[in-house]
C-alpha cells in the first residue's frame, strides 16, 4: 500500500477478453446449444454476490493529468552539441537529454588537474621531510667549510707574524683577516643549513602547502561541476512530451530544452460541487472510466483535495490517483484523456457488490457470468451472462445494478471465453472479502 492508500496490485482491474454482452444475449436468443464443448467442463474460480451498505455514487467528468511535469532548462550558456532523446521516448531519472559543447572546459579542467598534481607532489615532499642523502651532503658541505675556515685562520696567523717582522705588508694582513672572517661565516652558514636539513620543514610550510592543495581541489571541483552542467539530464523518470531545441542551437541560461511528464502514476483532475465535497476525503475509493479505453476500467483513490473553491462555479479541485500500466513500453493512460470518475457521495443504501474480476468489459454494457448449479454437484453447473450497471468501488469490490441476487455464484477467473450454457467446474472459491484475486492464468486449462 503506497502513501496515498492506493494499492498498485488491486487499484486497476483487467477487462476480460470475452464476447460482447449484446452478442452473448443474441446467441442465447438464437438457441445456441448449451454446454457445446469437446474437452469437458471448463475449470473456473467462483465467488459470490454480496449485499452491503454503500454510499450513493455520483459521476464527475475530468481529465487524465501527469503526476509531475517539468520544462527542463539549461543552467549554462552554450551551443547544443547533441540532442539525445526523441518526443514520446521514456527516460529514466539521471538519463542525459542534451549534450552541450564542452571542449573549452575540458582543456581548463585538464590544466587545473595538472596544477593540482604538482601541488600535491610539493606537499608530499614537505611531509616526507629531508632525505638522508641531503643530510649527508649538508654534512660534507659543513666539513668543507670547516676546512676552509681552518686554512683561512692559519693564513691569518701567519700574516700577522710576518707583519710583526715587517716581512708582509698591512694590505696582505687585511686580506688574510678578511678571508678568515669570510671562511668563518661560510662555516656558520653550512652549520645552519645542516641544522635545517636535520630539523626538516616547518609546520607552517606544510600547512601552507596543504592549503594550496585544498584551494586547487576546489578549482577542479568547480570546473567538474560546470562540465556536468553541460550535460542536461532528466530530473525524474518520465516521457519526453516536447522538444524545445536542436543540435547547433545556442542556449542561454534558463532556456527550455524538453518538456518531461511522469506517467507511471496519473491523476484524474475533477471538480466536485460544494454539496458533495463533504463526503470526500483523502483515500476515498473511486471508479474511473476512460472513453478512449472502453475495454478497460480502473479504480484508484482520492489523493488531493484543494480546500479552496472556484468562486464562479463553487467547485473544489480534486485529484484521483491511479497507477498506469506501461508494460509494453507505452503508457496506457495518456495525459489529456477524458475520464469519468464515480465517487461515493450522499446517504448510504443497500446494494449488491461483486469482485472486480467478475466483470467482463468491452461490450455494450458490462456482464457477470452467473453459475447455475447442477443437481447433485455443487461444484458444477452451467453459466449465463447477466448485464449490469456499475456503481461505486469499495476496496476489491464494485457495486453492480442488475438482475442479480445476494449469494449467487459467479465466475471470477476463467471467464474470458465463456459461452451461454457452457458447462463449468468450480475448482476454487474466492472469498469476496479478499483484497486481490489471482490472475486467471492460474486456472488449469
Amino acid at each position: 500500500m503506497n502513501s496515498r492508500g492506493v494499492s498498485r496490485s488491486r487499484s486497476r482491474f483487467r477487462p476480460r477478453l470475452a464476447i460482447a454482452a449484446g452478442a452473448v444475449l443474441a446467441s442465447m436468443a438464437a438457441g445456441a446449444p448449451a454446454g457445446a464443448q469437446s474437452g469437458g467442463p471448463t475449470p473456473v474460480a467462483s465467488s459470490t454476490v454480496v449485499r452491503r451498505s454503500v454510499a450513493e455514487g455520483r459521476s464527475f467528468v475530468g481529465s487524465v493529468m501527469p503526476v509531475r511535469q517539468s520544462t527542463v532548462g539549461s543552467t549554462v550558456e552554450e551551443r547544443v552539441a547533441a540532442f539525445l532523446v526523441e518526443e514520446g521516448q521514456r527516460v529514466e531519472q539521471g538519463q542525459p537529454l542534451v549534450q552541450l559543447r564542452t571542449k573549452t572546459l575540458e582543456i581548463e579542467l585538464a590544466g587545473a588537474k595538472a596544477e593540482l598534481e604538482a601541488l600535491r607532489q610539493e606537499l608530499a615532499e614537505l611531509e616526507n621531510g629531508t632525505r638522508p642523502e641531503e643530510i649527508k651532503r649538508g654534512e660534507a658541505e659543513l666539513a668543507r667549510a670547516a676546512a676552509l675556515r681552518d686554512y683561512a685562520q692559519a693564513a691569518r696567523r701567519r700574516f700577522e707574524d710576518l707583519t710583526r717582522r715587517s716581512q708582509a705588508s698591512p694590505q696582505e694582513l687585511d686580506e688574510a683577516i678578511s678571508n678568515a672572517e669570510a671562511a668563518a661565516q661560510a662555516y656558520n652558514a653550512a652549520r645552519a643549513a645542516l641544522d635545517l636539513l636535520i630539523a626538516g620543514p616547518r609546520a607552517e610550510q606544510v600547512a601552507r602547502a596543504r592549503a594550496k592543495v585544498s584551494a586547487q581541489e576546489e578549482v577542479v571541483r568547480r570546473l567538474e561541476d560546470r562540465l556536468a552542467e553541460h550535460t542536461i539530464v532528466a530530473p525524474f523518470t518520465g516521457y519526453v512530451a516536447a522538444e524545445h531545441t536542436e543540435v547547433g542551437q545556442w542556449l542561454g541560461q534558463g532556456d527550455p530544452v524538453v518538456e518531461l511528464v511522469e506517467l507511471d502514476e496519473v491523476d484524474v483532475a475533477i471538480n466536485v460541487i460544494e454539496d458533495d465535497i463533504r463526503y470526500i476525503h483523502a483515500g476515498t475509493p473511486a471508479r474511473v472510466e476512460v472513453g478512449a479505453l472502453p475495454e478497460e476500467a480502473f479504480t484508484g483513490a482520492v489523493a488531493i483535495i484543494v480546500p479552496k473553491a472556484d468562486l464562479r462555479s463553487r467547485t473544489f479541485p480534486v485529484k484521483v490517483r491511479l497507477p498506469n500500466d506501461a508494460s509494453e513500453g507505452d503508457p496506457l493512460l495518456k495525459a489529456g484523456m477524458l475520464a469519468r470518475v464515480t465517487l461515493p457521495v450522499g446517504p448510504e443504501h443497500d446494494s449488491l457488490l461483486v469482485l472486480k474480476d467478475a466483470l467482463v468489459l468491452g461490450g455494450a454494457e458490462p456482464i457477470v457470468w452467473v453459475i447455475d448449479g447442477a443437481s447433485g454437484d455443487p461444484a458444477a453447473g452451467t453459466v449465463r451472462p447477466v448485464p449490469v450497471t456499475l456503481g461505486v468501488a469499495e476496496g476489491a469490490l464494485i457495486e453492480v445494478i442488475g438482475p442479480l441476487e445476494a449469494g449467487a455464484q459467479i465466475v471470477v477467473q476463467g471467464n474470458e471465453r465463456l459461452k451461454p450454457g457452457q458447462e463449468v467446474q468450480v475448482i476454487r472459491t474466492v472469498d469476496p472479502g479478499a483484497d486481490t484475486v489471482a490472475s486467471s492464468r492460474t486456472i488449469a486449462r
